[in-house]
């Protein structure tokens, strides 16, 4: 009896279990905005950016005190002590002065010092402004990024809803298989056997099928709660049911090819990569002029045990108070290394020019090898739907001959499989047509969903 109220108890809290887990259905924006903030690439990237944004604030702290420091030092040192009964304001003037070690006390010097520019010819603004169009470069280059993972997700969202489809076909032709099976039980003496045979072998190879879509459906759930970080009781599923071809007119390539050429973030960014190299240029050669700053520095030092002098022409290092503040022209004479730098930013510059222009004959390559895949995966959508619906009319012929016992089961068998094969394959074709236009619009420099989509 224990066991079996254990047993019970198992199987309410399994069952309380399975019924928390809600299923919740989310458009590909909320699948979107989910799976971008549970992307590591995707936050790797982001922190490429927040680096260009402190190179900025690090320039921006050369305009203010860039060099200020603090120095303390500590020690022990000995009293001072004479024979002559010398006033301790004048001891520095006895020559039988000595250290007196019977009295140790602790000495403390303070030194701050500071170094502000003043007339630099704009090596700092130039700077600043440098590390601000790098950090344009860095968010283009975070965009780049951005839209390929988006495009990955994309494919992601919609592999589920055609899983889910193909499903649904499989689950309706399973239907139709028994009804064959049956009619073929019911007439086996009047049936051909090589008919049976065949219909054999048509029913092992649709097990196949089945089997493939079940675990093509469980890799994409998978796929789902790894994307989404699903690491609670919610089940999600597409909000779409059905896959259907976008509805959208291409245009011609050349619209594609000069959208590309103004909004590839790649190209932006190794535009804005390229004026800041010029920018930097310009810095480095104000940094090689002569600079005026204004410098000063504090020195404060006390030891009680030793006294104090008051002759300026005597340094008392244990005990003293001074401040130095005034102007200093720097000059770097290290032309040649100054030349160097110049030069190497330069050759940076017209690599930076070179890489330009590979990229962009990459990327025109990319949007017309999209643009022809996104015309052929349209015309396959069309052409596909068009045997489809001749397809269905044999089908329904084939039905009705069988029904009315003057067809025969190898062309319902036939028309079946040419049926489920042709189902099957329009529901990839727009799949592909759906993820060649989403290419084609990235190829472009566009959204996902651009205005040539008509809504």
């Amino acid at each position: 009896m224990k066991i079996l109220s254990i047993l019970a108890s198992l199987i309410i809290i399994s069952s309380s279990t399975i019924q928390a887990q809600d299923t919740l259905k989310i458009s590909f924006e909320e699948f979107l905005d989910k799976a971008i903030e549970n992307s590591g690439k995707i936050d790797y990237e982001k922190s490429k950016v927040s680096l260009a944004n402190n190179r900025v604030e690090q320039a921006k702290d050369q305009r203010i005190l860039p060099k200020l420091s603090f120095q303390s030092e500590h020690s022990l040192v000995p009293g001072v002590t004479t024979p002559n009964n010398v006033p301790e304001e004048q001891i520095y003037l006895d020559p039988d002065a000595i250290n007196d070690w019977d009295k140790v006390g602790v000495f403390t010097r303070l030194r701050v010092s500071g170094v502000q520019p003043v007339f630099t010819w704009g090596a700092i603004n130039k700077a600043i402004s440098a590390a601000r169009i790098g950090v344009k470069a860095a968010q283009e280059e975070f965009e780049a990024s951005k839209q390929d993972y988006e495009l990955k997700l994309y494919q992601l969202y919609y592999s589920y809803v055609l899983a889910l489809e193909i499903e649904r076909l499989i689950k309706d032709a399973d239907d139709k298989v028994g009804q064959i099976e049956r009619a073929l039980n019911k007439s086996e003496e009047e049936t051909d056997e090589s008919d049976v045979f065949k219909f054999k072998v048509f029913k092992s190879q649709f097990e196949i099928q089945k089997v493939e879509v079940q675990q093509s459906l469980e890799f994409v759930k998978s796929a789902w709660k790894y994307a989404l970080r699903n690491e609670s009781d919610i089940i999600y599923e597409p909000e779409t049911k059905y896959l259907d071809p976008v509805t959208v007119e291409l245009l011609g390539l050349n619209y594609y090819q000069n959208s590309a050429s103004i909004n590839r973030p790649e190209l932006k960014g190794l535009d804005y990569g390229k004026e800041a190299m010029e920018t930097y240029i310009s810095s480095l050669r104000a940094q090689n002029l002569p600079g005026l700053y204004f410098g000063f520095t504090t020195t404060f030092a006390s030891t009680p045990i030793r006294p104090r002098q008051p002759n300026p022409f005597i340094s008392t290092p244990e005990n003293t108070f001074n401040t130095a503040v005034g102007f200093t022209i720097r000059q770097n004479l290290n032309f040649f290394q100054a030349n160097t730098n110049v030069e190497r930013s330069k050759i940076e510059l017209r690599k930076i020019s070179s890489l330009r222009q590979a990229a962009q004959d990459g990327i025109i390559l990319q949007v017309i090898e999209a643009y022809k895949n996104a015309t052929i995966d349209e015309t396959r959508v069309k052409k596909t739907n068009e045997a489809l619906i001749t397809t269905k009319e044999w089908l329904t012929m084939e039905q009705l001959d069988y029904d009315f016992g003057i067809g025969e089961v190898k062309d319902l068998i036939d028309a079946m499989k040419m049926e489920l094969e042709l189902r099957l394959k329009e529901k990839e074709s727009i799949f592909d047509f759906n993820t060649s236009v989403m290419k084609l619009n990235i190829s472009a420099g566009l959204p996902l969903t651009n205005s040539t989509i008509k809504n």
